[in-house]
């Protein structure tokens, strides 16, 4: 394969990786300090692009959408969170996955209430319409480049939350000493819901993002769902660092196994064969990579206490 086409591709990878990352570094937080499996997380990404593309067609405004899809997301979190999840803390992740799930299925219908069954055009910002030469030859979409950027602001953003304030102190004294600081006298109850909200926030802006590139539709939350789960197990569960790992690991070989399978099975089989044979081995590869990382550590890259 040509190396310019490589590094395209690798880009796109990285891009994948940084949406899959704001998605999975809510969900993992949110697991890490609450220990809750949120399988409605991919609805408060739909939410956050709904709502943005919303705001965005009535303002011409992309940033204002963008802000206005991870504060809707930030609240139905936090709605979440107070009416419903707060009771699921002392039960089996069962419950949870049940309870959650019915949630997937009330966000795609009241969204269809609210927005109707047909998907919603995005358009990419206007100061992000064009290409940037990466290196002399090489166009790439500004657009993709902003997403990356976005990725790794928010990235650095998250660990100076965690690791530099007073808020983040008590994220992860929570994680590990729940019971020491409640007995300290931190409201625990309000910095769960305050966790979540971020974490709701966090997929908003995913959402939003991924608007331009996908189709903003009814249902569009589960498809991201599935790889961000694969993101969280593959970086370690609870593990904000384990995220990003996972989630630049997962985006590059979703991304590359799709571009390079074809061109290498060529080789060795027919052209009648090798699409097939090609395209069903690049839709496993992730899942491949899942089960080698969990047969080597079982704990996931970067184990949430390492």
């Amino acid at each position: 394969m040509d190396s310019l086409l490589l590094l395209e591709q690798a880009l796109n990878g990285l891009t994948l990786g940084v949406m899959l990352f704001l998605m999975a570094a809510g969900l993992t937080l949110i697991f890490g300090v609450m220990g809750v499996i949120n399988l409605a997380h991919g609805s408060l990404y739909m939410i956050g692009a709904f709502a943005g593309a919303t705001v965005t067609a009535r303002t011409g405004s992309f940033a204002l959408g963008m802000l206005a899809g991870m504060a809707a997301s930030a609240l139905v979190a936090l709605a979440l969170e107070l009416t419903l999840i707060r009771r699921l803390y002392a039960r089996d992740h069962l419950d949870q996955v049940l309870a959650t799930y019915a949630l997937i299925l009330i966000a795609n219908e009241s969204v269809k209430i609210v927005w109707g069954p047909q998907p919603i055009f995005l358009g990419t910002p206007e100061a992000l319409a064009g290409s940037v030469e990466i290196i002399p030859g090489v166009p790439y979409p500004a657009y993709r480049l902003a997403i990356i950027g976005t990725g790794l602001a928010a990235a650095a953003f998250l660990w100076w939350l965690i690791a530099r304030t007073r808020l983040g102190m008590l994220i992860r004294a929570g994680t590990t000493h729940r019971a020491i600081v409640q007995a300290l006298g931190v409201n625990i109850q309000a910095l769960f819901a305050l966790v979540f909200a971020i974490g709701g926030a966090l997929a908003g802006l995913a959402g939003m993002m991924a608007g331009p590139l996908l189709a903003v539709q009814v249902g569009m939350g589960e498809q991201i769902l599935i790889l961000t789960f694969v993101v969280v197990v593959v970086g370690g569960l609870g593990s904000v660092r384990g995220a990003m790992a996972g989630a630049v690991l997962v985006g590059l070989v979703d991304t590359l196994s799709r571009a390079v399978l074809p061109v290498a099975v060529r080789e060795v089989l027919p052209p009648s064969a090798a699409d097939q044979v090609a395209a069903n081995l690049g839709a496993v590869a992730v899942y491949l990579l899942m089960a080698a990382v969990l047969a080597i550590r079982p704990q996931g890259l970067v184990p949430r206490h390492a």
